[in-house]
């Protein structure tokens, strides 16, 4: 007769120790992409104010183009939706207003962050003759001579 050969198990898995090490090491992977993450993400709802500006740019050089003004009189809107000229309802991300100055001859269109959205503090602006500025970058005021989309002082 044989006698019963009786083995000890071997315990697997992980211990402990290499799960906090994973842990630890996940934790600061994502406390370095979050950041960059979320720059990207507020990166790509800039587009949304550069392309809103420049479609309603358009819109208001057809409109002075029949009517030799962009809108009724100094320091007021621009002609808009009961002129069906201008879409200032805004977008996901920023408000649109327009105000014209000079008897109607001069426009700035202001792209305006919604508040509770990534794009929150952020203000960008263009005139009749073209140009770019940023106004507001991440909250605080700058005085840009174009779109700022990375920091304060990178042109678009």
């Amino acid at each position: 007769m044989s006698t019963p050969i009786h083995t000890r198990a071997r315990a697997t898995g992980f211990t402990l120790i290499e799960v906090m090490i994973v842990v630890a090491i996940v934790a600061i992977l994502a406390s370095v992409a979050m950041p960059a993450y979320n720059d990207y993400i507020r990166r790509g709802a800039m587009q949304e104010a550069f392309t809103t500006l420049a479609d309603q740019r358009i819109r208001l050089e057809q409109f002075y183009q029949d009517n030799r003004r962009y809108g009724p009189a100094a320091a007021t809107t621009c002609r808009g939706a009961a002129d069906n000229v201008l879409d200032l309802a805004g977008d996901k991300y920023f408000e649109i207003s327009c105000t014209t100055s000079n008897s109607g001859q001069n426009y700035t269109l202001t792209a305006t962050g919604r508040t509770s959205t990534i794009a929150a503090g952020y203000t960008y602006t263009l005139t009749d003759s073209g140009a770019k500025g940023t106004t507001e970058f991440a909250g605080a005021t700058v005085t840009s001579s174009c779109w700022a989309l990375k920091n304060a002082s990178d042109c678009q």
